[in-house]
């Protein structure tokens, strides 16, 4: 647990780094070390450093968190390095390895340069008689290597001759930012870098080993192999269960300090269950806990709250219950949305839940919290994943993108607090067990986490327990209402508007996978009514009527939309083959990022695992983050939703028994909706012509500046039920 940072190619790289660690402080209080090519100096604060005059390009630097013996930082052996983390399994790799270490740190350098030593050996070159003069590509790949026998979290930089290469766990636990404008920079914290004064900062994909070049000033990198959904497990039940058990109970096991520890705690499944073996663990001697739960100090008693009183006495927990009123939640937020630098309702709720949890362990004295995050995602424990068609798919991309959703949050929240963040749901040799877990063991009989409620069963927790519904931490807090409350009491309108008093950035610039229909348009609403900048909308016109990945029906006019609302638009013909279409929208996406410096696109998908995945890829590839905030919501909410909030579309084209060509090219209203799922109880129809029941056409919505007005339109009819629309003449008009 600490801070690292470093920049390269930079002027006052020095003065940069310094500043870089004094804004990460609350990371690491027990020390701090600095770096260049020839030099090394460490202190017990940052003030009392002996550093050298002159301009230095190339720094690292590091803040100490001692959870265990440590070692200065940065390490520095034929390499220099920093380090964050937590690896559970270091003194297993030193036996293996032969390599004496005195901490998890120390080991993790000492086993790269054992593991590049062993390679010049093998390259039997009078050349390659140094590390450095092993090629950057094999260096990555030694490092792909290494590090998938670690057991842990961490985010590291190893600077070795005119190369930076860093890097950090699978899951994306420990944070790690970079920017390569002008020079190299990166830090644990987002707003570290932003405090210098760097731009273009993006998040490292966990699924990526970066490695910079100091004298070409250039990039590459290694991709990661992720986990996988296959093969399924075909075991009878009762081993697979017996397994989900045992790689659990390991999972918290190996997470357990040499001190007392604090427990995240809602009193629901997840925390419960790491309670309940952390208590059966910890009969050895040393074992001590606290489990610490946060909520809104009002007349009626939270439901987190509510529930960890009752699991805290049915199991004999230690608990501390800190519940703080409508004032100090206004005085909190103050710190926690510029902490996570995002003004996203629930993501702010969530985070506010936990500071207030961490708060209260941090006054106890404690330094590790366990936490239940993942769970959800794993074991599908959202009320989306009901609708799922395909549930371990929908896992398996949760699980790939929760370092974008929650870990940052969660380990910012906790390391302000001097606390450490350890989550056993995310152990990865739990989490490739439990993709491969057949859909049926996690969503049985409309029962989520249908698995770890068996398992609490037979650990012999209350029924009430393993029955409870799932509830998002910002509700069981009560602390969401709160917000609501404070927001109203202000005079705004939205949550939103309320939040971005205490961060007036925006959250990040995106681009729209837009297709002119009300999926594309609903999605982009959503993400700037949460705060999120909206730089351009991208457009893909296929030369192919039945495209499998783009909306075709009068596609033309999507530049008429964009004029309306005001935002650029990228356009980009494809001829909509199968797959190379997908090169096609790689080019456009790419064209955005260059242009208009996006950090991730949005789309309007439903259901469509096909369309999800190939752009999660593309955007994945160019080191772009995805939003789907439609992704299995309900249907016919969403629908109603669309004219409640102003929007305006027609059908430009329908196929689907049920529907005719009296469907197209007229406004759809609140009657035609109830006749959708009048059909859809009849024969299935997809309300949302998800299916390609029908398409749209969006003329005004609550981002339009002015709406569109069409003047000519022709009807096809190509059969009874098939029409489509062609407007040949469309204008835009002031709004009333």
């Amino acid at each position: 647990m600490c801070a690292i940072t470093g920049y390269f190619n930079i002027d006052d790289s020095i003065e940069l780094t310094l500043k870089s660690l004094e804004s990460m402080k609350n990371r690491g209080l027990d020390g701090v070390g600095l770096c260049g090519p020839a030099w090394a100096e460490y202190s017990g604060d940052i003030h009392s450093l002996n550093l050298p005059s002159g301009i230095q390009q190339n720094v690292l630097g590091h803040r100490l968190h001692s959870m265990v013996s440590f070692v200065r930082q940065p390490i520095v052996h034929n390499g220099k390095m920093v380090v964050n983390c937590e690896i559970y399994n270091w003194k297993e790799l030193g036996e293996k390895y032969g390599i004496e270490a005195v901490n998890d740190a120390d080991l993790l350098i000492k086993l790269i340069e054992l593991k590049l030593k062993d390679e010049t050996d093998s390259l039997n070159d009078e050349k390659a008689d140094v590390p450095g003069e092993i090629s950057e590509t094999v260096v990555l790949q030694k490092l792909d290597e290494l590090l998938a026998e670690v057991a842990g979290v961490y985010a590291f930089a190893y600077w070795l001759g005119d190369k930076i290469y860093i890097a950090r766990d699978i899951m994306g636990i420990k944070p790690l930012w970079y920017s390569v404008a002008n020079g190299f920079a990166f830090a644990s914290e987002k707003k570290a870098l932003v405090g210098t004064g760097r731009i273009d900062i993006k998040e490292l994909n966990p699924r990526d080993i970066f490695c910079y070049d100091i004298q070409s000033n250039s990039t590459i990198h290694l991709n990661r192999k992720f986990f996988s959904i296959q093969p399924e497990h075909t075991k009878p039940i009762e081993e697979i269960k017996k397994d989900f058990h045992s790689l659990l109970e390991n999972a918290v096991s190996i997470r357990f300090p040499d001190e007392r520890f604090g427990i995240l705690f809602s009193g629901g499944l997840d925390s419960t269950v790491i309670a309940c073996l952390c208590k059966m663990l910890g009969k050895e001697p040393g074992i001590d806990f606290t489990c610490y739960t946060a909520g809104l100090d009002e007349v009626q008693l939270p439901l987190d709250i509510e529930y960890s009183l009752k699991m805290a006495e049915e199991l004999g927990l230690d608990l501390k219950i800190k519940r703080i009123g409508l004032e100090q939640v206004e005085e909190y937020l103050k710190t926690v949305v510029p902490l996570v630098e995002d003004t996203n309702v629930p993501k702010v709720g969530v985070a506010l839940t936990m500071y207030v949890a961490c708060v209260a362990a941090r006054e106890d004295g404690i330094r590790a919290m366990f936490s239940g995050s993942g769970a959800d995602e794993l074991l599908a424990g959202y009320d989306r994943h009901k609708r799922s068609t395909d549930i371990n798919r929908d896992c398996y991309a949760d699980i790939l993108k929760i370092y974008e959703r929650n870990t940052y949050r969660d380990d910012v929240v906790s390391m302000n607090n001097n606390i450490e963040l350890r989550v056993p749901y995310l152990d990865k040799r739990f989490v490739d067990y439990c993709l491969k877990i057949p859909a049926s063991y996690k969503m049985h009989e409309d029962q989520n986490k249908w698995i770890l409620r068996e398992i609490a069963r037979e650990l012999g927790l209350p029924q009430e327990l393993a029955l409870r519904k799932k509830q998002a931490a910002q509700y069981g807090s009560r602390f969401d209402k709160a917000i609501g409350k404070l927001a109203k009491r202000a005079g705004f309108n939205t949550k939103t508007a309320y939040l971005k008093q205490f961060y007036d950035q925006h959250n990040l610039k995106l681009g729209v996978l837009f297709s002119s229909g009300k999926d594309s348009n609903y999605a982009m609403h959503i993400m700037q009514e949460q705060n999120y900048s909206i730089e351009c909308l991208i457009t893909i016109k296929s030369q192919n009527p039945d495209s499998y990945m783009f909306h075709t029906p009068n596609i033309s006019l999507a530049n008429l939309q964009a004029e309306a609302m005001g935002i650029p638009l990228i356009e980009e013909t494809t001829r909509g083959e199968k797959e190379t279409e997908l090169k096609d929208m790689k080019n456009a996406i790419l064209r955005a990022k260059t242009e208009f410096g996006i950090e991730g696109v949005v789309t309007g998908a439903l259901y469509s695992n096909y369309q999800r995945e190939r752009i999660e890829k593309v955007c994945d590839e160019l080191g772009l983050k995805v939003f789907s905030p439609l992704w299995h919501i309900d249907q016919e909410k969403e629908m109603h939703q669309l004219l409640a909030i102003g929007f305006e579309f027609i059908f430009s084209s329908v196929a689907a028994y049920g529907l005719d060509k009296t469907w197209v090219g007229r406004r759809i209203e609140e009657k035609d909706i109830e006749r959708l799922v009048r059909l859809n109880e009849k024969i299935g129809l997809n309300v949302a012509g998800e299916g390609g029941e029908f398409e749209s056409f969006v003329l005004d919505g609550p981002m339009y500046h002015k709406k569109i007005e069409i003047r000519e339109m022709e009807v096809l009819e190509l059969d009874e039920y098939t029409a489509k629309v062609v407007i040949t003449n469309a204008a835009l008009v002031d709004k009333d």
